[in-house]
């Protein structure tokens, strides 16, 4: 490892890398060589679309001076004849942690505050990091890189939320530390994860670091205009760092979308490390306009030798193995710009066989090759230096024998700032290969690797290993090893030719000075070439088979979305929720999304025509409390978060979307989890499965905030127990401290002097104004009590109870502040604030006049609605009308979404199910569940997906077993839990955020 001295390279960023000279150097007498090397005879790439034949490659102090096919070579020059030999420009990773030692975790506990002063609030925004104040040149790893064909790499420090600035640097091994720094400051590097050197508990989700981001972008707008009086440095370095390329490392298809979402509202277009999985939503990644930084890091396939474990794995994990490798092509495709990197590789040697995968899936070898020169470089503003072997570009350029995106392809020499680093010798032939040979009566075996920098040999006898040294150059081969003998230390020198096919000829001295003809064989070398083309050369169907883009891409996805349809129900039972009741053999008719009419003997042009006789109508089932359908549920790493929402965070593959659905449900609010007194703010959304995330939030949707009062938000369960509040009393100073502060500022932004933009506070402000609605979480009556009277203080009213177990106790004072309840239809006594919970809750608030709601708060609940809405007919005597609204028009009065939804009205939404029984019956089943006109649900179709599913994974496990068989490698099936969230789920985006 070089030490790189951090002085210089910074001063070294703003000069000519080769403008130099004057810079001391520790390493001996330095020759200014100013003569030309010429490499002729050459099939030349100068870029991914220009390509000469035998044409000459003429370099100078480390530049190209010209290339074609007349080229005048000065006197001064130094040829070589690269007949038969193929140039490339060397490859660029914009995208690694070369020369980067990851920081070590800091302590252990929370920390609530920031532990810099100088520096932004926040310790994960540290855009004033420079990697190279921690960089050291790393040849070993160097020469790793070479043998993949790269030449310049782009490094950062991976460790922040904004990781500050990343360094081109030349992958030079023979050239002085100075010089390898081709420009010290060329990208800003952000991300969604924290440092690990900082126990700053916020942000401690996704979410989270989306409000951090955006909230720091409006504070260094706000400090750009010389708002703030006290220098901060990080806000500084990000308003300096802004015209730098920057790098967003998502990490997942979502988080694509995630990250462009936050840069869109301020005008940044990141360049976007992906995930490997965007062929999901193609269009989605497409509309982004973001050139990506691709992975090539393709699952291994599962050893689904016992067919018990093969059971047990996810359609969508068998497809991901199947689909990934088509990624780049589908990308390529589709017009979506992107480098491909090394990154997210358990090792770099895999590069080189996921990239020849990715072609062999499609990719075409020009889009490969653009990826990894000619992208890259413009991407980091270097296109007239790096990239191409135009004139004026580093010599930096790979020598081969061949296509390089051949598997057979032998890369000889990586050429780096006009310096070369040999892989493997160019005047000499591959007899890698194990051979036997004779010598006295006595068996050897011989193994040579000659593809290496230093060859290779390895001799054993009778199984015994005898140390051998090798030399090989010019066709020739010199071995020497030492005898069995293990009385005396003797040598047998071996002196062979390579001309010969598969065959060592030449003679061996013995030690005791005499001769003898040497010949050696290459083993089976016929059935070894078959092996391997039976390995590489998988038939045409093997390669080309993939299986199905569905939406989502998961079991039971639509492989096309269906469409909106007029649909006529003939003769059902009706329930209307409106003033009409329950209508017996009455005909619905839906028509352009919307109920168009309700009667008898309906009918109506091109309408699909469905006999409902027997079945109940009614309209879909809406959870006010839920927390499905989302990566993360709680920003819990403050005592408010009214700054986060759920919307960032809608995870639209959730196979609980399509679970619910077919429960009858159609609409759901995703509340914030309950870690905090002042919690996030919610997503109201329609189930409407294959759909992307934002397509699934209700247009024009109401605004809710999820509080919360109680043990969780008290931490009672906490082992840290260290935030504030830490009892009842100080969750009520936490609300009239914040209400307090957000009046403060809505004052002040209503008086026309300029401000400090304040997610947090303009939430709370909404709730003041009227415009953000209250779900809170609640259980005992004395915290109800004081929420409604801090509201009455601050002139507001709390729109929802949620959970509200001793709401039966405080009905008459909800009635009169004008709160609703969401209830639990018959939970208790699962921790000790629910111990005075009763089944007759929904029916007592119900009867006071309060408009009561039956949630879930579970995913496995929500599929059950319906009948959790009986259960007050038995617990309280509610009408079964009245039953029915607790799960449909209540919670849409609750959500203020019953103008839309909830009931069966002409003008309504048509989101409305299909039951082959009463509603309220055990034994219903949702035949139809539908929104707006679309079929999202259907059962006779479910039957049919499940036989598809069926034979899908069928033919996915054959696949899989064909590679195994073939000897590739495999990885064990591990059975997966699958996680529900609840409201203190704290742990919900830990797969693709926590480190």
């Amino acid at each position: 490892m070089i030490k790189v001295h951090l002085r210089l390279l910074i001063f070294m960023c703003s000069v000519s890398l080769f403008a130099q000279d004057y810079f001391p150097s520790n390493s001996g007498v330095i020759a200014n060589n100013s003569n030309y090397t010429a490499f002729t005879n050459a099939t030349i790439h100068v870029s991914p679309t220009e390509v000469i034949n035998n044409g000459t490659l003429l370099i100078k102090k480390g530049k190209v001076v010209k290339v074609g096919t007349a080229v005048n070579l000065p006197k001064n020059t130094t040829k070589i004849d690269l007949s038969g030999k193929t140039i490339y420009p060397s490859f660029i990773d914009i995208y690694t942690t070369f020369g980067v030692t990851t920081p070590k975790r800091g302590g252990n506990g929370p920390q609530y505050g920031p532990s810099r002063s100088g520096y932004y609030w926040n310790d994960h925004v540290m855009p004033e990091q420079d990697v190279l104040a921690s960089f050291t040149y790393d040849a070993k790893s160097a020469t790793e890189l070479h043998k993949l064909g790269f030449g310049v790499v782009n490094t950062h420090m991976p460790d922040g939320i904004v990781r500050g600035t990343g360094a081109l640097i030349a992958l030079n091994n023979n050239a002085d530390n100075a010089m390898r720094v081709v420009d010290g400051q060329t990208t800003q590097h952000l991300s969604f994860r924290k440092s690990v050197r900082s126990r700053q508990s916020y942000p401690s989700s996704i979410m989270g670091s989306m409000a951090l981001l955006r909230q720091m972008y409006s504070d260094a707008k706000w400090y750009e205009a010389g708002h703030v009086n006290t220098k901060d440095l990080s806000l500084e370095a990000l308003n300096k760092n802004k015209n730098l390329l920057q790098i967003f490392d998502a990490g997942s298809r979502a988080n694509v979308m995630r990250a462009d979402k936050v840069g869109d509202a301020f005008n940044i277009q990141y360049t976007i490390v992906a995930g490997g999985d965007e062929y999901e939503r193609i269009e989605d990644i497409k509309a982004t306009n973001a050139t990506l930084i691709l992975p090539i890091n393709f699952k291994l396939a599962y050893n689904v030798e016992d067919p018990f474990l093969a059971n047990t794995l996810s359609l969508s994990d068998m497809r991901s193995w199947n689909q990934q490798p088509h990624n780049p092509r589908l990308l390529a495709e589709n017009g979506i710009p992107f480098a491909l990197t090394t990154h997210d590789l358990k090792s770099n040697k895999s590069f080189t066989s996921n990239l020849l995968k990715a072609i062999k899936h499609g990719l075409s070898k020009q889009k490969a090759l653009e990826a990894l020169t000619t992208i890259p470089a413009a991407l980091l503003g270097k296109s007239e230096v790096l990239g191409t072997l135009q004139t004026g570009s580093y010599a930096n350029f790979l020598i081969t024998d061949g296509d390089i995106f051949e598997k057979k392809t032998k890369l000889f020499e990586n050429w780096v700032q006009g310096t070369p680093h040999v892989i493997s010798n160019m005047q000499t032939k591959n007899i890698d290969g194990d051979y036997t040979f004779k010598l006295k009566g006595n068996d050897y075996n011989l193994k040579i690797s000659s593809s290496t920098a230093k060859p290779k040999a390895k001799i054993e006898q009778k199984d015994k290993s005898l140390g051998a040294k090798l030399s090989y150059n010019d066709q020739w081969v010199n071995l020497t090893f030492k005898t069995a003998d293990t009385t005396n230390t003797e040598f047998i020198r071996i002196v062979a030719n390579t001309s010969a096919i598969n065959t060592l000829n030449g003679k061996a001295l013995l030690p005791n000075g005499s001769e003898l003809p040497f010949v050696a064989h290459k083993k089976t070398a016929e059935k070894e070439e078959r092996k391997e083309d039976r390995k590489n050369n998988k038939s045409a169907d093997d390669s080309s088979f993939m299986a199905p883009i569905t939406y989502p891409n998961i079991a039971y996805g639509f492989t096309e979305q269906p469409k909106q349809e007029t649909l006529l129900f003939k003769n059902a039972t009706v329930w209307t929720n409106e003033s009409e009741g329950i209508l017996e053999q009455t005909d619905i008719l839906i028509k352009d999304g919307k109920i168009s009419k309700i009667g008898k003997d309906l009918s109506a042009r091109n309408a699909k025509v469905i006999d409902a006789t027997g079945k109940h109508i009614t309209a879909g089932i809406i959870d006010e409390h839920s927390h499905i359908a989302a990566a993360s549920i709680n920003e819990g790493g403050q005592n408010s978060s009214a700054e986060v929402t759920i919307e960032d965070v809608i995870n639209d593959d959730d196979i609980n979307i399509y679970r619910n659905l077919a429960g009858g449900v159609t609409s759901i609010q995703i509340l914030h989890g309950s870690a905090n007194p002042i919690g996030g703010r919610s997503a109201i959304i329609k189930l409407k499965w294959g759909e992307a995330a934002d397509d699934l939030i209700y247009d024009n949707s109401p605004k809710f905030i999820k509080f919360a009062l109680g043990e969780n938000v008290k931490q009672s369960r906490s082992r840290t127990n260290s935030r504030f509040p830490q009892s009842r009393m100080g969750v009520e100073q936490v609300f009239v401290d914040y209400f307090t502060r957000a009046k403060a500022y809505d004052e002040l932004k209503k008086s026309g002097i300029p401000y400090r933009y304040d997610a947090e506070m303009e939430t709370l402000a909404e709730i003041l104004n009227g415009e953000r609605f209250i779900s809170c979480h609640s259980y005992v009556q004395s915290e109800i009590n004081m929420l409604m009277k801090v509201a009455e203080q601050f002139d507001f009213k709390v729109n929802t109870f949620t959970h509200i177990l001793e709401g039966y106790k405080v009905a008459d004072k909800m009635k009169a502040h004008g709160a609703g309840g969401s209830t639990f239809s018959d939970w208790w006594a699962y921790k000790y604030e629910v111990n005075d919970a009763i089944p007759y809750n929904a029916a007592i608030m119900h009867n006071a006049g309060v408009t009561v709601a039956i949630n879930s708060d579970d995913a496995e609940m929500s599929r059950r609605l319906n009948q959790e809405a009986a259960k007050s007919i038995k617990y309280g005597g509610v009408s079964e009308e009245e039953a029915w609204k607790f799960v449909t028009l209540n919670p849409a009065k609750l959500l203020h979404l019953d103008d839309r939804v909830g009931s069966l009205k002409v003008g309504k939404d048509a989101d409305v199910v299909l039951w082959s029984e009463h509603p309220l019956s055990i034994y219903a089943k949702a035949e139809k569940t539908i929104i707006e006109g679309v079929t999202y649900f259907d059962l006779e179709r479910d039957k049919q997906m499940r036989e598809s599913i069926k034979k899908e994974k069928s033919e996915l496990t054959n696949l899989m077993l064909q590679e195994k068989n073939k000897g590739l490698k495999t990885q064990p099936v591990k059975k997966k839990e699958e996680k529900l969230m609840h409201c203190d789920t704290m742990d919900a985006d830990q797969h693709e955020h926590q480190h």
